[in-house]
């Protein structure tokens, strides 16, 4: 992450402390305002081979946008799992973890 490190040692211990969630990939993308990576990627061609044995994927680390100031929601960690999972279902629910920057 970019930020400050009191920032960063806050939002690792809200994603530590977080409960696990279920958002759509079409939803992360969207609200993240990221394209999507190609399946060529190493990550997500990595990503889409674990899905095809029925492997199971780490939680996405998200941390809030905010409507007011405009800011996307960034995803700490996970980008290319988001990916894997639109290809394989935009409407797959994922598991994810949410940090807010407030």
């Amino acid at each position: 992450m970019l930020a400050g490190p009191d920032l960063v040692s806050r939002l690792i211990g809200e994603l530590h402390a977080a409960t696990p969630e279920h958002k759509k990939a079409k939803d992360i993308l969207r609200a993240a305002r990221l394209t999507l990576l190609p399946t060529d990627n190493p990550h997500v061609a990595s990503d889409l081979s674990k899905i095809k044995k029925a492997q199971p994927l780490s939680p996405i680390l998200l941390v809030h946008g905010d409507l007011t100031t405009g800011l996307a929601l960034q995803i700490a960690d996970g980008y290319h799992r988001v990916c894997a999972s639109y290809y394989t279902d935009e409407d797959t629910d994922i598991p994810v973890l949410i940090a807010a920057t407030r």
